[in-house]
């Protein structure tokens, strides 16, 4: 099934990459347009809040939250160690 595209490119181009790096993106019904969930649910991520982010309907700035987005999801802990061990191996 495909996803509804969030309204605002900017945020929708940070879903885009989100996605493309695993993370699972899903539309709700509410305050929130939908949520982000890290493909790695590591308790040791992010304190402890298992990297999900929420993704706002018409946010103040859409440039600003979407580089928010892309923030939380490059910031991952998993990610980061995994992103560190496999290019310090193809040396």
């Amino acid at each position: 099934m495909v996803r509804p595209l969030h309204p605002k490119k900017e945020i929708e181009s940070a879903l885009r990459q989100a996605e493309r790096q695993g993370w699972r993106v899903k539309q709700s019904i509410g305050h929130a347009w939908g949520r982000i969930y890290c493909p790695y649910n590591d308790e040791d991520c992010r304190r402890g809040e298992f990297c999900i982010a929420s993704v706002w309907s018409t946010p103040k700035s859409a440039d600003g939250h979407a580089r928010a987005l892309r923030r939380v999801v490059d910031q991952c802990a998993p990610h980061l160690e995994r992103a560190t061990t496999h290019s310090s191996s193809e040396h």
